[in-house]
């Protein structure tokens, strides 16, 4: 009672809940960026353009000094994003250049992540073939997550054939790695243009046993003409033909090609099979690291 009159029962507080994130902002919620640390340089503020902490990968291309890699890292770090440094195989000497890198990446620039891959060259430069040697070393055993490649559409530097034999079995032999060790660790892909080919790569590695999350990889937004120009030199399969075939289009064809559909199709596919290893996107800003970025943060607001 107060002041001598019973009060009105309060109604019980309906907790406020927030809507659930579309298929298409599920899917992008923890995508990641590729930058080369020339490409980077011309970028006054990647504060501007991309959310803190963001995951951005630093691809180390044959030619690239270290040092340039190493200042990338350290500003990366400084503007609050995670940086995941290359660590190509076929470019590193030996087991104690391996171990000065990661050394001075560690102690300047707090590097936690790596990808490894072999590296886009043919005659390794050192002791080193593949990145399974490089997980070997041990010189990873306290990274807190290790990020490997995946070739949805087959590497023929790998196998010859352009079958997925063995780039199955080299996965099987990382993910044994993964679990022995306990670090974290997801697959990257190459980039792609169509949606089917992919997905059902990703299915079929879930049939033979592989477990290990995809990191699926796209072209942000570009010309056309850039685009088939990367993808004929990165040696990108079936999916090629969504841009051949778009390339006979007039009208499309100065229009800028973004990875929309692919993505569209993708969260479409995850949405209706919550069991697919396809976890996140990672951008390769073929067009430009400010173009990618922009398109990025508006689909995220859709």
């Amino acid at each position: 009672m107060i002041n001598g009159s019973f009060s009105s029962p309060v109604a019980p507080v309906t907790p406020m809940t927030s809507p659930a994130p579309s298929p298409m902002a599920a899917l992008l919620s923890g995508a990641s960026i590729e930058v080369m640390p020339r490409t980077l340089a011309a970028i006054p503020d990647l504060r501007a353009l991309l959310a803190p902490g963001t995951r951005v990968y630093v691809a180390n291309i044959e030619g690239t000094p270290f040092s340039d890699m190493l200042a990338a890292t350290r500003r990366l770090r400084a503007e609050g994003f995670e940086p995941m440094p290359h660590f190509p195989a076929r470019l590193i000497a030996d087991r104690a250049a391996l171990r000065a890198q990661i050394s001075a990446y560690r102690g300047e620039a707090d590097v936690r992540e790596a990808l490894l891959l072999a590296g886009g060259v043919k005659k390794p430069v050192g002791q080193f073939d593949n990145s399974m040697q490089l997980l070997n070393s041990g010189a990873f055993d306290d990274f807190a997550r290790l990020h490997v490649a995946g070739h949805p559409e087959g590497n023929r530097d790998i196998d010859p054939s352009g079958g997925q034999k063995r780039l199955l079995e080299a996965l099987f032999t990382k993910q044994d790695f993964a679990q022995q060790s306990g670090i974290p660790m997801a697959i990257v892909t190459q980039f792609a243009f169509e949606a089917a080919p992919v997905i059902d790569w990703a299915r079929n590695l879930r049939t033979e046993g592989i477990t290990l999350p995809v990191h699926l990889g796209v072209a942000g937004p570009a010309k056309l003409q850039t685009l088939l120009k990367f993808a004929i030199a990165c040696g990108v399969g079936a999916s090629l033909r969504t841009l051949q075939k778009r390339a006979r289009d007039v009208t499309k064809l100065m229009a800028p090609f973004t990875p929309a559909d692919l993505l569209a199709a993708v969260a479409a596919h995850r949405a209706s099979h919550p069991d697919s290893l396809i976890e996140a996107v990672h951008f390769f800003p073929l067009g430009g690291i400010k173009a990618s970025a922009e398109w990025l943060a508006a689909q995220k607001k859709g």
